[in-house]
């Protein structure tokens, strides 16, 4: 029972050094830290999250959110300048040894930093919990032909997806994609080191700017790995209005084909686009970071 109370203990102290670890980083930099709301009358829209509904009485009935975003750029265009949160975010029906219906997320974002400056500041924000790891940087094409061998810009899926379920080839392209990188991929990265993976395919992300690499459309995206795991999930951020409502139609049109409901579209996130500036932001999971920090601390990762 001690020995139990006591590792609870150490566990919160833990926490709690890392909660001001973090906010002291953020200090340094002259990152302001915000506390947006949880609860809004409108949802994140996205096919493959769920949000927690929650009933307001009177026929009403709002959402949790899964992410901080929409209130953070909300404020980039208000003018408050670097910004970050520090909080919980719930997402429905996720639970599973790296998902939680509830878990902590940080988020931040800054202005006129260079897309590439920004990854390195994110790792430099892994590296307090993690230590001093060296890192990588592949493309996504890059490490699907490496670890899976696939080109998905010149090969058809399908002979690929079949092993893994016999429908898999009438999936559409993108969930044959998400299948391989995550089977035949993400095992491979972050060994003993931090893995970044750029250039997505340009409908991989749907928040983020895009651009013309060889002849294909890439995404302005990142993910960072260990042993793994996803850490972070950042973005040169997309500001046009115009395109994002486009991104959100197409996202509630493939939740109605996953059987899903469609979800209100945040009219006040558009009009804040029109003003928000240029930046880029990432978000960055908290309890997982805690988790890979305790595994390395105990060296239970295998190696």
């Amino acid at each position: 029972m001690r020995t139990s109370l006591a590792s609870k203990r150490g566990s919160l102290r833990a926490r709690a050094e890392k909660f001001a670890a973090v906010r002291g980083f953020f200090a340094k930099r002259n990152v302001l830290e915000a506390d947006t709301n949880i609860l809004s009358e409108t949802a994140p829209v996205d096919a493959h999250i769920d949000v927690m509904q929650v009933d307001m009485g009177g026929g009403k009935t709002s959402y949790l959110h899964t992410s901080p975003e929409y209130g953070l750029k909300k404020l980039l265009a208000c003018g408050s300048g670097d910004v970050y949160q520090l909080g919980h975010v719930f997402r429905a029906e996720e639970e599973s040894p790296l998902h939680m219906p509830e878990f902590t997320m940080l988020e931040w974002y800054r202005i006129g930093m260079a897309y590439e400056e920004f990854i390195a500041e994110t790792l430099d924000l892994i590296r307090l919990f993690l230590g001093d790891l060296p890192s990588e940087t592949l493309s996504y094409r890059q490490a699907l032909k490496h670890y899976g061998r696939v080109d998905y810009v010149q090969e058809d899926l399908g002979p690929h997806v079949l092993p893994f379920s016999e429908k898999a080839d009438q999936w559409d392209r993108d969930t044959q994609l998400d299948l391989l990188f995550s089977h035949l991929v993400e095992p491979h990265l972050g060994k003993q080191k931090l893995t970044v993976i750029t250039n997505y395919p340009a409908t991989q992300a749907y928040l983020s700017k895009t651009q013309e690499d060889d002849g294909i459309s890439i995404a302005r995206r990142f993910e960072v790995y260990f042993e793994g795991i996803e850490l972070a999930n950042g973005f040169d951020e997309l500001t046009c209005a115009t395109e994002q409502r486009e991104c959100f139609e197409k996202e509630n049109k493939k939740r109605l084909k996953l059987g899903k409901e469609t979800l209100p579209i945040d009219e006040d996130f558009l009009t804040a686009l029109q003003t928000m500036p240029d930046c880029c932001g990432v978000a960055v999971g908290f309890d997982r970071l805690m988790a890979c920090m305790e595994s390395v601390s105990t060296k239970s990762f295998h190696r």
